[in-house]
């Protein structure tokens, strides 16, 4: 298995049609480096897909998802803002099913019936 310590998001759309060795350098244009053990969500302009790539130490996974109907619940970043956005496992598991995953926290308590 793939270990990952932390997840990051990118923002702005991607293009999602690129291979692992072709996501790198935007990689590393978004982030200024991949990190081993790390993983870097990026999404498309309709955020209707989203990749995934992992730094392994050694090399670098990719993994995609692509929504049929609906799109991923994606952050809107400030164009002047340079901090990154990490996520923790249960915010990823939510988004890359399609859940609004910043508001898990609010989710678990029911106030009105």
């Amino acid at each position: 298995m793939i270990r990952i310590d932390y997840l990051w998001l990118a923002g702005g759309p991607w293009t999602c049609v690129q291979e692992a060795s072709g996501c790198l350098p935007v990689l590393c244009r978004c982030f200024g480096s991949a990190q081993a053990h790390h993983g870097y969500l990026f999404a498309n302009a309709r955020a209707t897909r989203i990749k995934l790539l992992v730094h392994d130490g050694f090399g670098v996974w990719c993994a995609s998802r692509r929504l049929n109907v609906g799109r991923f619940v994606w952050p809107q970043f400030d164009a002047h803002s340079t901090a990154p956005v990490t996520l923790t496992k249960q915010q990823f598991d939510a988004l890359v099913l399609g859940l609004p995953w910043q508001r898990l926290e609010q989710m678990r308590v029911i106030t009105r019936m």
